[in-house]
């Protein structure tokens, strides 16, 4: 797999520092915008990205990101300018880049090509939420021969025996849902639960670092569900943070730029 991953997370982990990684939506608010955004949390500090590539029927996926994925299909966003998003964001910057989304749109891409492609316009790994590991073999064969990392989540109510078999599997870290429902869920009022949950999943996953995503909308939340993972995920409150500077009409583009850096930065 590509080494910028593994050594991102292996460098903080020494350094005694938590990883941030930070979702967008390729081409939301509007396709012409996903550079610049993918270079402003880039510069607001995210030790990782995760693009997400739009889809009709994102499962997991609350009402901010749906929205967000709605609206990039609407506007014409495609897999392959997806994958051009990529490209010129690796031609500047050496932070590691995923691409998170779900398996129908890959099958249509074709497994084969679409790894080829990812790797070679720089991504580093992949999400897919809706494919179950058991099932994941074609994608993941076709994920190491190119170099990306697959990743696998974990949930609440994932039994003990496939949390062994997920760490197995996944390779570059695993993704630990904080509660059970769809992203952008607030945790406030279950930080009890949610505490015991990943003080056992941290027991169980020894393999692979482990990051913590789902409800997580301030700097409090990140550090709070932080301390028993490797670090966290933020994205429906970044998706929802854009959409409302992208609602200021007076704002120019490189403000919006430098506003959303400065939220991402407030994150840890």
């Amino acid at each position: 797999m590509s080494s910028r991953l593994p050594s991102t997370l292996y460098s903080l982990k020494l350094k005694g520092e938590k990883a941030m990684g930070i979702f967008l939506t390729s081409g939301f608010p509007d396709p012409s915008a996903t550079s610049l955004l993918l270079d402003a949390v880039d510069q607001g500090g995210a030790d990782f990205i995760e693009l997400g590539m739009p889809h009709s029927d994102p499962l997991a996926e609350g009402l901010p990101i749906q929205h967000s994925s709605t609206c990039a299909l609407q506007a014409g966003v495609t897999m392959q300018k997806t994958l051009e998003a990529v490209t010129a964001f690796r031609k500047h910057s050496d932070t590691p880049l995923l691409l998170m989304g779900y398996i129908n749109p890959i099958l249509r891409f074709g497994m084969e090509e679409f790894c080829k492609q990812a790797a070679s316009a720089g991504a580093d790994g992949l999400i897919i939420p809706d494919l179950p590991p058991q099932e994941s073999s074609p994608l993941r064969e076709e994920a190491q021969k190119n170099d990306l990392s697959m990743v696998f989540l974990v949930a609440p109510n994932t039994p003990t025996e496939r949390m062994e078999e997920i760490d197995r599997m996944s390779d570059g870290f695993v993704y630990c849902v904080s509660i059970t429902g769809l992203t952008g869920t607030g945790i406030t009022g279950r930080m009890d639960m949610i505490t015991t949950y990943l003080k056992h999943a941290r027991q169980i996953i020894t393999k692979n670092p482990l990051l913590v995503g789902f409800g997580i909308q301030t700097q409090e939340d990140a550090h709070r569900l932080s301390k028993y993972t490797d670090g966290f995920i933020v994205g429906s409150a970044v998706v929802k943070e854009i959409e409302h500077l992208w609602a200021r009409p007076n704002l120019s583009l490189t403000e919006r730029g430098r506003l959303l850096a400065r939220f991402v930065r407030s994150l840890k």
